[in-house]
């Protein structure tokens, strides 16, 4: 029998958050030992397949990270695609559009960060911004946002068309860890710059976004979101790399083949040797 992948065990087909649990361990290592060991050798294979990827130079992945405060998508960016050659990587991070922005198309400032052929792009935060905080905040009306839902398909659709390969991982995290962690940026003078009041503001609407997140993955499914737990944070980590990896070594890039003569190059190399 074959062995279960990570996609498979992790894919959100049925979306009910209440009942996925943020702790939970559903595939793969049951300690933290364990993972960092997994990890590594995670980390080896990958590295290999980016520089695969960089030299076909044909194709593109985006891990697209979207998850509550302290969920851990800048945990993910250091700690999974920090794995490979920063060189092979294009990350790009969304906060409050500015004003300019808000004239624009929501998704005019997400094409021009998307990564170029032979490349990892990682979005910290992405395109969701535009229908979860419009949502919570009713800044658009009800029609509005399905109309965006279905702009979102459309373009995953064309970046699929297009050759970029999308990852697209919740992170779930639980209230209670979520208090923990926002409590541990307080209490270290290291992480004060972390920390946002506002954090707060969006804490008390927890609700409302856990709504707003059922309804964006429900209704933008047609490229497939994986369910990450997200309260152990190795875990978290281990689950995006596998992720990641698993979807790599299906597009299975090869390096392109030389466009000279190996043999020749040797000869001439060697007889034009300065140091002879």
């Amino acid at each position: 029998m074959a062995k279960k992948s990570v996609r498979a065990a992790l894919r959100l087909d049925e979306v009910d958050l209440s009942t996925l649990d943020p702790a939970g361990r559903p595939i793969g290592p049951k300690s933290k030992r364990e993972a960092a060991e997994d990890l590594t050798d995670t980390g080896t294979e990958l590295d290999g397949l980016q520089e695969a990827l960089y030299a076909e130079n044909s194709r593109a992945v985006l891990l697209v990270l979207q998850g509550m405060d302290t969920s851990g998508k800048g945990g993910v960016v250091r700690h999974v695609v920090g794995l490979v050659n920063p060189q092979g990587v294009r990350i790009a991070s969304f906060k409050k559009p500015t004003p300019a922005e808000r004239r624009q198309h929501f998704l005019t400032r997400i094409k021009k960060v998307l990564p170029d052929k032979g490349r990892i792009g990682a979005f910290d935060r992405s395109h969701y911004e535009d229908v979860l905080v419009p949502k919570v905040e009713r800044l658009l009306t009800a029609a509005e946002i399905r109309g965006r839902y279905k702009e979102i398909n459309a373009f995953e659709q064309e970046l699929a068309d297009s050759g970029i390969t999308v990852v697209k991982c919740f992170l779930h995290i639980s209230p209670e860890v979520q208090k923990e962690r926002l409590l541990a940026r307080l209490d270290d003078p290291r992480k004060h710059w972390k920390y946002n009041p506002a954090d707060i503001d969006v804490r008390s609407k927890w609700s409302k976004y856990q709504d707003a997140y059922t309804q964006a993955l429900k209704n933008c499914a047609d490229t497939p979101w994986y369910a990450v737990p997200a309260d152990r944070k190795w875990y978290r980590n281990w689950a995006v790399s596998r992720l990641l990896l698993e979807t790599m070594r299906e597009m299975d890039p090869k390096f392109p083949p030389p466009v000279y003569d190996i043999e020749a190059e040797k000869a001439r190399l060697i007889s034009a040797d300065p140091l002879r």
